[in-house]
């Protein structure tokens, strides 16, 4: 691990003026918040990251569960993990989140990640982490190995010729599928992005992952007011039970009425290199009826763009069951 400079910024206004005080072009590299660092400290150890400045922002008031005024719920960038799992109201309204949550890592490191650092954790993929490998992400223009290399766990969709790195997290998948808003301070001001706008596809610059730029601090994300009646599940197929990353997943929000579907949101997670919400399933769903042709129409259509590499074929048909099995459980109930 490299030498590196540890503040504890008193506000946040400290935080996100020291953070712009980044030397590097590649999205502040030399600068990091640290929350629970369930992911940062890791990498650091294995420097591929290597800040020159941690800010500690641990003691900032940014760990509350809030109600909305419009019946939506404002969650903290510092609240934990199991927080939000466990939290009531997140139990009853948006099920899917929880589901995901408890669904993965440990509980452990549950008790220990924050909600921001969740929404920036980055790639397990084996090139990413081996700094004595060429990896685009890490090192732009250095190569994907990937492509050629062993890419089993890596994406289908969303990927380019630069890299095919998947994006780990539960959370997030639950969280495009429930449309939430992802609220930023930085040195330009506030604002707020779509979560399905947070994450950046690879494209030519993968090792630009997400829209902050130096300085900006996630300060919370919100979520809309739930529907009445909707039904919710997070199902989640891995090499084994406990602790281990997707290899597919499927966050679905549906409304049914009289047998049809009326509204459906629908994410998948473990095959995309950024948490994928798919409005191609959700055209497919809406005002269909609740049946096993419809729910295999969805998951054709949220797959037609896959583009599988040597070793991960399988997780076309494997994505498809996964939505399948989610949408037939979900309206089962």
């Amino acid at each position: 691990m490299h030498t590196f400079e540890f503040i504890r910024p008193a506000d946040q206004a400290a935080a996100i003026a020291s953070a712009a005080q980044s030397k590097t072009a590649q999205q502040g590299a030399d600068v990091r918040f640290l929350g629970g660092g369930t992911t940062l400290i890791d990498l650091m150890k294995l420097n591929v990251e290597t800040p020159a400045r941690v800010l500690d922002i641990n003691r900032l008031p940014l760990d509350k569960i809030e109600a909305t005024s419009d019946g939506g719920v404002k969650i903290g960038a510092m609240v934990r993990n199991s927080d939000l799992a466990n939290h009531a109201k997140v139990q009853k309204d948006y099920l899917v989140l929880s589901q995901a949550i408890l669904q993965g890592a440990s509980a452990q490191i549950r008790n220990m990640a924050t909600v921001g650092g969740n929404l920036l954790q980055r790639t397990r993929c084996v090139y990413f982490r081996d700094t004595s490998m060429a990896c685009n992400k890490r090192e732009p223009g250095s190569g994907c190995p990937a492509i050629t290399g062993h890419n089993r766990t890596l994406a289908i969709l969303g990927a380019s010729q630069n890299c095919i790195a998947t994006n780990p997290s539960d959370m997030c998948v639950a969280l495009a599928a429930l449309e939430a808003t992802v609220h930023i301070q930085g040195p330009k001001g506030l604002r707020t992005v779509a979560f399905g706008d947070f994450h950046l596809l690879p494209g030519d610059t993968p090792h630009r992952e997400t829209v902050l730029e130096p300085g900006d601090l996630i300060t919370h994300i919100t979520l809309p007011p739930p529907i009445a009646g909707s039904r919710q599940l997070y199902l989640k197929l891995r090499d084994r039970a406990s602790y281990e990353f997707a290899l597919a997943s499927a966050a679905v929000v549906l409304t049914i009425a009289s047998g049809n579907i009326t509204r459906a949101r629908i994410a998948l997670g473990g095959i995309g290199t950024k948490p994928w919400r798919s409005p191609e399933a959700e055209a497919a769903l809406t005002g269909k009826a609740a049946t096993d042709d419809t729910f295999r129409q969805a998951a054709e259509a949220a797959l037609r763009g896959a583009k599988p590499q040597s070793e991960n074929k399988f997780k076309i048909e494997l994505a498809k069951r996964c939505l399948t099995h989610a949408l037939r459980t979900v309206t089962a109930s």
